[in-house]
């Protein structure tokens, strides 16, 4: 297990293959920022080919920016090859309160059970299924409020969950660390928290 300081080389040294399945808007936003990071995205989504290319991807990570009917069945084709491989896969539960489309979408994937969770406070409060503030994909709710819902869901997800803001705050549910150096500005560039996500299943797969 690589140390925090050794983590970008070993993450140059293993170049992972990661599966994304992500939304229209940050397709090649975060394909450039797993590149620079060392990894090799590939944006592969479509049901017909999803869970054969997770079968030789490394980690799968999932975002369910823009949902369809057909992208959720390659979503969960993907992640129960991976999850049948016993490989890591991140789910980011983009706007996952704003309608029924994504809140069905959010629990069968989870049922699947990621092995890394990524939302902003809105998103976890939601999947923990507690009322959030949230609006459209922004957050409405401060990452401290989201703390107990992380801890809740992670434990019974058997999972870590990463709550994103200025500061972030990880947990296993029963350790749990803040990680600052995010940026109020962060919110008015599109696909950082996409790329974030994407990162953590890079580093998954490579530490």
């Amino acid at each position: 297990m690589s140390t925090p300081s050794e983590s970008p080389a070993a993450m140059r040294a293993a170049a992972p293959l990661v599966q994304c399945i992500t939304n229209f808007v940050a397709m090649n936003f975060q394909a450039d920022v797993l590149l620079a990071a060392g990894a090799a995205p590939a944006m592969v989504h479509d049901p017909e080919e999803a869970g054969e290319f997770a079968a030789i991807a490394p980690v799968v990570s999932v975002n369910i920016g823009t949902l369809s009917p057909r992208w959720v069945e390659g979503m969960l084709e993907a992640a129960l090859v991976a999850r049948k491989a016993n490989s890591p896969w991140v789910l980011d539960t983009v706007a996952c309160f704003a309608t029924g489309l994504r809140r069905d979408a959010t629990a069968k994937l989870m049922q699947v059970g990621p092995s890394i969770l990524s939302g902003n406070a809105s998103e976890i409060i939601a999947v923990a299924g507690q009322a959030s503030a949230g609006r459209g994909v922004d957050a409405g709710d401060t990452v401290a409020a989201a703390e107990e819902a992380a801890c809740k869901v992670a434990k019974q997800v058997g999972c870590i969950v990463a709550v994103t803001g200025e500061v972030d705050y990880v947990t296993d549910g029963e350790k749990a660390v803040r990680i600052s150096g995010g940026s109020s500005l962060m919110p008015q560039v599109t696909a950082m928290g996409c790329s974030l996500s994407a990162l953590c299943a890079a580093y998954a797969a490579a530490v």
